[in-house]
């Protein structure tokens, strides 16, 4: 199993501003080099944990010795996740770092800035890829999908829309304060 590609950056001439210093296409590339990261430690794995599924040291000495089958299911499972990061990689390759015009809803590509109590925090609508941290800016940015339960809720909303979220047994709202 291999890359199929190598993932090429976006080109970063134009300037997308969030803020007064939010560069997206810049921050779409971070994502990529991460998932590029990402991808090669699980190939390797995958490729480590196959390897030892068919040495001949791992051959059963008896019908309860499972090593051989346990490296094959893991070698599997970890092949399944490179395969995933292939195409969150495709995902973000072919994203276009667009800017959301003023009164735009919430959607793939879209930089969200939540705010509450004065608190602020930045999410990145992504294809594929829930949950990454990317530092960007001196900016912590988490990558959500549109299927994630925060990406529900900001689905097709639009700047100075309200939304709700229970955590630990209480109701927090945050503001959206900002779509790019």
């Amino acid at each position: 199993m291999g890359l199929g590609f190598r993932a090429g950056l976006p080109c970063l001439s134009a300037i997308d501003s969030f803020g007064p210093s939010m560069n997206k296409r810049l921050l779409i590339s971070k994502i990529i080099s991460q998932l590029v990261e990402e991808l090669e430690t699980w190939i390797k794995a995958a490729q480590a944990a196959h390897a030892e599924s068919t040495h001949e040291q791992s051959k059963a000495e008896n019908k309860y010795d499972t090593r051989a089958l346990d490296s094959s299911y893991l070698a599997q499972g970890q092949s399944r996740q490179a395969a995933e990061l292939e195409a969150a990689l495709a995902a973000f390759n072919s994203l276009e770092a667009t800017p959301f015009p003023e009164g735009s809803p919430v959607d793939v590509g879209a930089l969200v800035e939540l705010e509450t109590s004065g608190q602020k925090s930045f999410y990145f609508v992504g294809a594929k890829a829930g949950g990454m941290e990317v530092l960007h800016e001196n900016q912590e940015v988490i990558v959500i999908t549109l299927q994630s339960p925060l990406g529900k809720q900001l689905d097709g909303k639009k700047q100075g829309d309200v939304v709700s979220f229970s955590l630990g047994g209480r109701s927090i709202q945050y503001r959206i304060a900002a779509i790019s």
